[in-house]
């Protein structure tokens, strides 16, 4: 719920801060926010013990604004006197001037923000789909070093391609193949080119005789 603050340049519109500021150290929350420095903004002065709830949090705001900004100060102040019917209508619009801690947000910012949701979700849409996929890679023979033929396989490397578990499996005859898994990117990695321009070409061929899809399945 937004809270409005009106007249801090007066008595009374002190008053309702002090009001305000019982049992609180900031204006929104237990730290410095935007809120604070905009009604830091507002207050002419550090206005002493007669309202000791915004004198504290005047010093506080001051202390920390004082950190991040440590240059010497040589400190400024404002001359000079309003023709009666300026200072009139001067009066009257910071009669008439809430500070609403929540209506600054301009058109500017609202669309900045509405660019910033639709890129996320253009983002998300062309995020790419995963599958992960089982292949058994068979041996020449039974003479071929399996451990090899694995080191061969897992030799590939391929944005979009991470290989996971494998396991010898028994075919006969004293011959095992390499049966493993692999997670893939489908906008990056083809099977088909993995195995017939990586898997089964020179030099891995000396190892790997086929590769077969055994189960294809979408993440």
């Amino acid at each position: 719920m937004a809270v409005t603050f009106s007249n801090l340049h007066t008595e009374s519109g002190l008053k309702a801060l002090n009001d305000f500021l019982s049992g609180k150290s900031y204006i929104s929350g237990n730290k410095l926010t935007k809120d604070d420095i905009k009604v830091f903004a507002a207050v002419l002065k550090n206005p002493g013990d007669s309202f000791p709830n915004v004198s504290q949090w005047y010093n506080s705001v001051s202390s920390q604004l004082a950190a991040s900004f440590p240059g010497n100060a040589v400190g400024v102040g404002f001359g000079g006197k309003a023709a009666p019917a300026e200072s009139a209508k001067a009066e009257a619009a910071d009669d008439d001037d809430d500070l609403d801690l929540f209506g600054d947000e301009t058109e500017e910012d609202k669309k900045a923000a509405e660019e910033r949701e639709a890129a996320k979700k253009s983002a998300k849409k062309k995020e790419s789909g995963k599958s992960s996929v089982l292949m058994d890679v068979k041996p020449w023979d039974d003479e071929t070093d399996m451990k090899k033929l694995e080191e061969a396989v897992r030799s590939v490397e391929m944005p979009g391609l991470l290989w996971g578990a494998s396991k010898l499996v028994a075919v006969g005859y004293g011959i095992k193949k390499l049966q493993i898994m692999l997670t893939i990117v489908d906008d990056l990695v083809s099977v088909d080119t993995l195995i017939e321009e990586h898997l089964t070409t020179e030099p891995r061929n000396e190892y790997i005789q086929s590769c077969d899809i055994v189960a294809f399945n979408k993440i």
